[in-house]
């Protein structure tokens, strides 16, 4: 069975398998240990390594009757715990009572009594070495062989240093024939080979006479994705960017945020003589403000939009029950609605629907928050407030650039000098810039100032008494308040300010928009009432799966 004795300096050209075809190597003989040597096979090799670096063996094998004649040779080759050496064998031919195969790593040759012949070609045979390209002959004796006759022939005639040892692996000689030809041929005769016997030929040729192509795989050694020094720049720049955009997305952030701990204050009322109007800071809807505030779009901003819808006579809503209401079509949309105020509209009643109650709308397998969602946050990019992240910007083309220019590097890296990660870090730092947008506020420098005029407003309802406004105007004033009051989560506050107003000091029943309560002179039961209506309307516009159901 071969075993390996090649280090740094000593790369094996043959291992086993060369000077297996040439004199026996690994083969069986039918002679039992106690027969005498002269009765084993006798195997006369000659041998040719071509200009391309491929060893071309031509082996005869005369098998005495009653022998037998078969040799292994190992296609993988350990040279040291991490590496190994791997050979490959082709063109292979046979002649007289012989067979050869290739199968699981081995070249396996066979034959019976008789003269046979055995023609196959070894690559990967040729390493390197300082100065030098080195032969390497190694293998063990399976079988008493009689006598072995080889000869080498090389495409240089100058051969440098031969080294030949012979006999049991831990006590072996010099060979006692082995010589270099003055034509430049090396010969090897021997007799009396025992089972057991390890060669062990080495031979020096001038650096280039053919190619290096010996496959030595090294499993301890760095292989290209490997981590090693100029990986771990790359990466240390990578980790050094990436802070760099924290940094970036917090500033950005504590900079959209810093107007909420702001102390402005808008005053909603709009003096004229002795009466007073709601105004809004550069006419903003409420449910185009619940966006703005938190850059998505929730149930209760659709809800204070239904309840903006109802304000402003367009639906009309009434109490069935504590658990269900009626929405009624007042008037038509026109053009005095947003487009996404008409997309709740026409979600609410379509065209040919008048009415619908709101267990209605919360029917199992109806949809409706999707085109509202949709519509709304376009609303906001349509009008300047959003970044509109369908247009391709800068990060995206820096980051698609870095990503292939990442995978190009990491293709190059390790089919050349290894470091393959670089190019993998290279590609991350791409992915890191694609995602850099949806970490940075949506608003844009316009959406930041409204939104701060926003929550300048919600501070002014806040503010705001219900004593301050004309008993006549206190309805109109309280309804166009209450869903800017609804998005921010105040509404409690806000109807329970105006709870003891009289719905009728305008001399018209009730709330203009809500009906039920006609006959109260005050809100108190319309303020138990109210929070109920919108837990069901967001509810109606809660989709599946979604965070704010």
């Amino acid at each position: 069975m071969p075993f390996s004795r090649g280090g740094a300096s000593r790369a094996l050209f043959l291992a086993t398998a060369g000077l297996s075809a040439a004199v026996g190597l690994l083969a069986t003989a039918a002679p039992s240990p106690a027969q005498p040597a002269p009765s084993g096979a006798t195997i006369t090799a000659d041998l040719t390594l071509d200009e391309q670096g491929v060893l071309q063996v031509s082996e005869r094998v005369s098998v005495p009757d009653g022998g037998s004649f078969r040799m292994v040779l190992p296609l993988r080759l350990q040279i040291t715990d991490d590496a190994e050496r791997v050979f490959e064998v082709t063109d292979v031919h046979t002649e007289g009572a012989a067979t050869a195969n290739v199968a699981d790593d081995q070249f396996t040759m066979e034959s019976h009594p008789g003269e046979s012949s055995f023609r196959y070609a070894i690559h990967n045979t040729v390493d390197e070495a300082p100065g030098t390209q080195v032969f390497h002959w190694l293998g063990v004796l399976n079988t008493d062989i009689a006598s072995i006759d080889a000869a080498l022939i090389s495409p240089s005639f100058e051969m440098g240093i031969v080294d030949c040892k012979l006999g049991p692996p831990a006590a072996a000689k010099p060979c006692a024939n082995v010589r270099v030809e003055p034509d430049g041929v090396l010969a090897l005769q021997q007799t009396d080979l025992h089972k057991g016997d390890a060669i062990d030929l080495t031979m020096q040729i001038p650096p280039g006479t053919v190619p290096s192509n010996a496959d030595v795989r090294d499993s301890g050694a760095a292989g290209p994705f490997s981590v090693t020094t100029p990986v771990l720049v790359a990466f240390g720049v990578l980790v050094l960017a990436l802070v760099a955009v924290a940094v970036l997305v917090v500033l950005r952030r504590k900079r959209a945020t810093a107007d909420s701990d702001a102390t402005q204050t808008i005053d909603p009322l709009l003096r004229d003589g002795d009466r007073v109007q709601f105004t809004s800071p550069d006419g903003v809807l409420p449910g185009a403000a619940g966006v703005l505030l938190d850059e998505q779009v929730d149930p209760v901003d659709i809800a204070a939009t239904v309840v903006d819808l109802a304000v402003r006579r367009y639906i009309w809503v009434t109490p069935l029950s504590d658990k269900d209401w009626r929405i009624t079509r007042v008037n038509a949309p026109d053009d005095q609605l947003r487009a996404y105020e008409k997309v709740v509209y026409e979600t609410l009643l379509p065209e040919g629907t008048d009415t619908v109650t709101v267990a209605e709308l919360r029917a199992p397998g109806r949809v409706l928050s999707d085109p509202v969602r949709t519509a709304m946050r376009q609303d906001a990019v349509e009008h300047g407030n959003f970044v509109d992240h369908r247009r391709v910007g800068v990060p995206v083309w820096l980051g698609g650039g870095l990503i292939l220019v990442g995978i190009i590097v990491a293709i190059a890296l390790a089919l050349t000098s290894g470091h393959a990660l670089v190019g993998v870090a290279i590609a991350l730092g791409g992915v890191a810039s694609l995602a850099l947008p949806k970490f940075l506020p949506l608003r844009t420098t316009r959406g930041e100032h409204l939104c701060a005029q926003v929550r300048a407003l919600q501070r002014g309802l806040e503010a705001t008494r219900r004593e301050q406004i004309p008993p006549v105007d206190q309805e109109t004033v309280f309804s166009r308040g209450l869903p800017f009051m609804l998005i921010g989560g105040r509404v409690d506050n806000w109807i329970r300010g105006f709870r003891d107003m009289d719905p009728t000091a305008d001399a018209q029943p009730g709330l203009y928009w809500f009906g039920g309560f006609e006959r109260d002179r005050n809100l108190h039961r319309f303020a138990g009432h109210f929070p109920f209506f919108i837990t069901a309307l967001e509810s109606a516009f809660t989709a599946a799966g979604d965070p704010h159901r």
